[in-house]
């Protein structure tokens, strides 16, 4: 049974940094496309980050795009989310997400997966509070 488990939330002042881990477990071999969405209270799911295992391609939400990086170390299985420059918006519960199989990454592709949470599998979440 695959199992993803977050960690690495915390709360952290506004302009501080966190980096977040997703592992990936009971699959042989490797996710093609990992991604971490988060969900505010009150508000709908958004999409932040996906990363392409064939051709090490991301693609970002405008929202985190040049303050958040998303990277997979292959041989864990492990997608991580370098968050810099955080602000209070930011706050959110934040989940990874993971599919076995995918096509190489186009921004079409990439654009549905967040907006629609095309992903196979997910985790349970970690928190994440920056306060001002």
């Amino acid at each position: 049974q695959v199992q993803l488990v977050e960690s690495g939330g915390g709360s952290v002042q506004a302009g501080g940094s966190l980096r977040l881990s997703c592992a990936a477990s009971g699959f042989i071999g490797s996710m093609d496309c990992m991604g971490w969405f988060r969900q505010a209270p009150g508000k709908e799911r958004e999409g932040v980050a996906v990363f392409y295992n064939v051709g090490d391609d991301t693609y970002y939400a405008d929202s985190v795009k040049g303050r958040f990086t998303i990277s997979q170390d292959d041989a864990k299985n492990t997608v991580y989310l370098q968050m810099n420059s955080l602000k209070p918006e930011d706050t959110a519960m934040y989940y990874c997400a993971a599919d076995p199989y995918s096509l190489r990454y186009t921004n079409d592709d990439a654009f549905s997966r967040l907006k629609e949470g095309r992903f196979r599998y997910w985790g349970q979440g970690t928190q994440v509070t920056v306060s001002s």
